[in-house]
């Protein structure tokens, strides 16, 4: 049986500063194999009109969920973010904190997460409405 709380896929998130200098949302895409975390997250840059990417890597552990961001120079950063959080028992939804160079502050992940066996049974039930009698 998988894991429901192995955080690979696309998530949709959230950050801010305690101190209110930033506040921003962001895409991640992660993949998780045996705990490992590794991905990309892309983000607007509201000042600049352009797109900030970065790099993730890092650990699941259970419930904990801790990881850094690298940005890639794109948008002008170039340093890196860590994060640590935990992920909820349904696997979708992530909540915590985030630090760098002194600045501190709160983020969250959602993503859905799609029962293949009731997205067939629904396709199914598409199927059968969609006939004409």
């Amino acid at each position: 049986m998988s894991d429901p709380q192995d955080v690979s896929g696309v998530w949709y998130g959230h950050y801010a500063a305690y101190a209110g200098h930033e506040d921003n949302g962001f895409i991640a895409l992660l993949e998780e194999i045996t705990g490992s975390v590794t991905g990309t997250i892309t983000e607007p840059d509201e000042a600049g009109g352009t797109i900030r990417r970065a790099t993730v890597t890092g650990q699941r552990d259970g419930a904990n969920l801790r990881f850094t961001k690298q940005y890639d120079g794109s948008g002008g950063w170039t340093h890196a973010v860590r994060y640590s959080g935990a992920v909820d028992a349904d696997g979708t939804l992530v909540m915590g904190s985030w630090v760098v160079e002194g600045l501190t502050g709160a983020f969250d992940m959602t993503r859905e997460k799609f029962d293949a066996e009731a997205l067939e049974e629904e396709e199914a039930v598409e199927v059968v409405i969609g006939r004409s009698i």
